[in-house]
């Protein structure tokens, strides 16, 4: 049996520039979310947003070569992935390593540079963005795009599981980013989705979401035996990806399609029970009320679940990379992260939602994560034990 598995990772989020920084700041309770006032980007209300420091960013991306020529979403890929790939001894340009991107949104803020007289610069397409990270690490392979709403960052990951079982490649660096633009703030608002405030993921007092901005990197290798890998090394064990196709905005009020995820993919791990979920927990009214009822349909009403939105917001197609590595790390550390922002159960279905840190010991946890259109994908994370 084949383990595909975490070679190495890097965050870059309002919380820091590599993933100790930001776990240290989930750790201690930390958020990166802030209040933005009335007319921030030209938006007339007043929004709450985890941002990047751009200028400590630019000091730290000085470190690396050639970067200053890069537009900010394009930096910050590269950026992510060059750092994670220093903690590693794989050649970038060797055939038998590939890039996959995930985003949803990419480089949409180049629009408001462009009038409609204007041809549209290459540099606002997604496969553009993915060349021009392969082209700087010299990779010969032609790189893939995952752009599926919210579960992006899941589903490349699993798109890296499954190449790397057919044995296509040996290392796949799977990068996650997106931005708080102005186009993508004014579009949540649209909906009337943002909170006002602080979100609230599961809270009876929730009221939205709240939008962040981060790029993440997990690279992927396989072991074909496991035997050459340490205890407690991070493994992908199983995923799987639904569409229920209920709306092009709303979930599916009887969670008939992460119902169907979570199942698949628990049964595809060999119905290992996951000692903790981390959830997406967006914070809106139908997500949070969804998912509880999706673990309740799964019979993991009772298992430990906290969202990460209350530290980072909602990083879109970087959320389900970002929200792995922390959960990986806290299952490396046995610990469940406490849910920022949950006091009292606002959801249908109860769920073990937890308030405070606590230490567990633990092997396994499940990410969920939904989005538009009806799409939706989980995976079963477990630590390597000989």
């Amino acid at each position: 049996m084949s383990c595909i598995y975490q070679i190495s990772h890097n965050i870059v989020s309002s919380l820091g520039f590599n993933s100790k920084e930001n776990y240290n700041a989930v750790v201690n309770n930390i958020s990166g979310l802030k209040m933005y006032p009335e007319n921030s980007m030209n938006i007339p209300e007043a929004f709450c947003a985890s941002v990047i420091d751009n200028t400590r960013f630019e000091d730290i991306s000085k470190q690396v070569s050639n970067l200053s020529d890069y537009n900010f979403f394009d930096k910050l890929c590269i950026y992510s992935a060059y750092e994670a790939l220093q903690k590693t001894d794989i050649d970038p340009a060797d055939p038998s390593c590939l890039f996959i991107l995930s985003t949803t949104k990419g480089n949409i803020d180049l629009l408001e540079n462009h009038s409609l007289e204007q041809n549209i610069d290459n540099s606002l397409f997604l496969w553009h963005s993915a060349n021009i990270i392969g082209k700087y690490f010299n990779n010969p392979n032609k790189p893939i795009v995952v752009s599926n709403a919210c579960i992006s960052g899941v589903s490349a990951q699993i798109v890296a599981k499954r190449l790397l079982n057919f044995k296509k490649y040996n290392y796949v660096v799977v990068i996650g980013a997106d931005l708080v633009s102005r186009f993508v703030v004014s579009g949540f608002q649209s909906f009337k989705a943002l909170s006002p405030e602080l979100c609230l993921p599961f809270d009876a007092q929730r009221k939205g979401l709240n939008i962040g901005e981060a790029a993440a990197t997990i690279i992927y290798g396989i072991d074909e035996t496991c035997e050459n890998l340490e205890n407690d090394t991070i493994i992908l064990d199983a995923g799987t990806i639904t569409n229920d196709a209920n709306h092009i905005s709303g979930p599916s009020r009887t969670a008939e399609g992460l119902t169907l995820a979570i199942n698949k993919c628990l049964e595809n791990s060999g119905n290992i029970k996951p000692d903790f979920i981390s959830a997406h927990g967006t914070a809106t009214p139908y997500n949070d009320d969804m998912e509880a009822l999706a673990f309740t349909r799964c019979k993991l009403e009772n298992t430990p679940a906290f969202s990460l939105k209350g530290y980072f917001g909602h990083t879109l197609g970087a959320a389900g990379l970002l929200e792995t590595i922390i959960s990986s790390m806290a299952l490396k550390n046995n610990m469940v992260i406490k849910s920022a922002g949950y006091s009292r159960c606002g959801v249908d279905n109860p769920v073990n939602i937890i308030s405070k840190n606590q230490s567990l010991k633990a092997y396994s946890f499940i990410k969920t994560i939904s989005g538009f259109g009806g799409c939706n994908a989980a995976i079963l994370i477990k630590k390597l034990v000989k």
